[in-house]
């Protein structure tokens, strides 16, 4: 866990703010084998119920992984949890930002409310995380 970090209720993630590319999507395609066109074919895409490629949720997801392993350390992979939505998808285009705050610290674990969201205000995934502290 980062020293300079305060465990208090309602204390900011750090926030992480990315693109989403669809170069990003493509790389993110090749290196996990999700070649749903959905995500990598633009004709494809436009003739479903989201009219164009979205990304995957697991790459926006990642995002906000990277913010509780900032605020956290260690102690988020090692042994934090994770219950979130996803809510709507991101685009390429669109800038995502990942982080929440803290809800409540009790009996050595952080309760955090995570989201990520895109810049027009889009919650795009919620949820809760929960982080075991010594």
């Amino acid at each position: 866990m980062r020293q300079d970090f305060p465990l208090t209720p309602e204390a900011g993630l750090p926030p992480v703010e990315r693109q989403i590319s669809q170069e990003k999507i493509l790389r993110y395609a090749h290196v996990s084998g999700d070649l749903n066109p959905l995500h990598i074919d633009p004709e494809f895409a436009s003739r479903t119920p989201f009219g164009g490629v979205v990304a995957h949720g697991l790459l926006t997801l990642a995002y906000l992984s990277e913010s509780l392993t900032q605020a956290f350390g260690k102690a988020w992979p090692a042994g934090g949890r994770l219950r979130v939505r996803f809510r709507a998808p991101a685009r390429p285009g669109d800038i995502v930002t990942a982080g929440g705050r803290i809800t409540a610290v009790e009996g050595g674990v952080v309760r955090c409310a995570v989201e990520v969201r895109n810049q027009r205000g889009e919650v795009l995934i919620s949820g809760e995380a929960e982080i075991p502290i010594s």
